[in-house]
């Protein structure tokens, strides 16, 4: 089906490369195991959030807006591709951060994508994980109230960058996708990708229905539940078809297609939180195909996956392309955790 792509901004090194995973593959009989090198999307290692920013903000250009407001975690990496999309685009950047905690009881403020978010000159403001969950919409308003004030114009953008603009960056790499797995003469049976705030998956899942593929997306959650997600994904997709110029006959034609696929048993400890099994994935990989996982979303996504391979699930799927949506800062507040695992 084809439907007209909103205009965007060049941020991103695409296509990212797509290859085998041999080694990975051998310890699996019968399956084919593919790696989307997304963490390879340039950018300062932003993953998945720069597919969506460029759709994001070439419509914050266009609206004149020369602020841009987003939130998330205080190691979001949603945040951190967002200040470093602003400074190059000269736009000013304000992050509302979660003050979260990580196994040890500490915060990880002044580390990693904080950090870096601070270095490319956002401004930042941190509040307790119960002022966000219940005032995020009151904190972005207050925000919006303080730049107006200023003289400035500014543009929201949701946590993860999900929202009905944000889907078309994974919508466009499914379409990438498939002209890679044509030219490698594959054509894969699943699909599978963290989940945090949906958008991705959201993407994923109405791209395969766009481009008419038989493909399956499977999404490892990595907080709430699968029915959180198959509400919000699905709001997200409809969202995203009733601002194209689909009619909306063929919009209930493409809801009926799409299958919202979640799997919420390997989020572990809670967001940002991770285990011992985590950690020992997150080393094999690094260790056997030179991949690099974060314990947040990409760790806790293939553990997920691998660990329900070893179980004998997903027999119908012998091709597996696994997104690797990108995280490495997320490994550094961790660092104590890989003792174990270090030689």
């Amino acid at each position: 089906m084809i439907v007209r792509t909103p205009q965007k901004i060049t941020l991103a090194n695409l296509p990212t490369p797509l290859r085998y995973m041999e080694r990975l593959s051998q310890r699996f009989p019968g399956k084919s195991l593919w790696l989307k090198s997304d963490d390879q999307s340039g950018f300062t290692l932003s993953g998945n959030k720069v597919r969506k920013l460029e759709f994001l903000l070439f419509d914050a250009l266009e609206k004149n807006c020369d602020t841009v407001i987003t939130c998330g975690g205080i190691q979001s990496n949603h945040c951190r591709a967002t200040a470093f999309a602003c400074a190059q685009l000269g736009l000013n950047c304000h992050l509302i951060l979660r003050n979260d905690l990580d196994q040890h009881g500490n915060v990880s403020a002044g580390q990693a994508n904080h950090f870096l978010a601070g270095l490319c000159g956002a401004s930042i403001e941190l509040h307790t994980q119960v002022q966000y969950a219940r005032t995020l919409n009151d904190l972005f308003a207050d925000a919006e109230a303080r730049l107006r004030i200023k003289g400035r114009q500014p543009y929201a953008i949701p946590v993860g960058g999900s929202n009905a603009l944000g889907v078309w960056g994974y919508i466009a790499a499914i379409a990438e996708l498939k002209q890679q797995c044509e030219a490698f003469d594959i054509e894969p049976d699943i699909i599978v990708c963290a989940t945090g705030s949906g958008g991705t998956q959201a993407g994923l899942t109405l791209g395969v229905v766009l481009e008419d593929m038989t493909t399956e997306v499977l999404s490892m959650a990595v907080c709430d539940s699968k029915e959180y997600f198959a509400k919000k994904v699905s709001e997200d997709i409809r969202l995203c078809c009733e601002n194209t110029e689909l009619s909306p006959l063929q919009i209930d034609d493409i809801m009926r297609r799409v299958r919202i696929q979640t799997n919420d048993n390997y989020i572990g400890p809670g967001y940002a939180l991770a285990d011992r099994e985590v950690y020992q994935t997150i080393a094999d990989l690094a260790r056997l195909e030179g991949v690099l996982l974060d314990p947040v979303y990409t760790g806790k996504a293939m553990h997920g996956l691998l660990s329900e391979l070893s179980r004998g699930q997903l027999a119908h799927a012998e091709t597996i392309v696994f997104m690797h949506t990108g995280g490495a800062f997320g490994l550094f507040p961790h660092a104590r955790a890989f003792g174990d695992f270090l030689r």
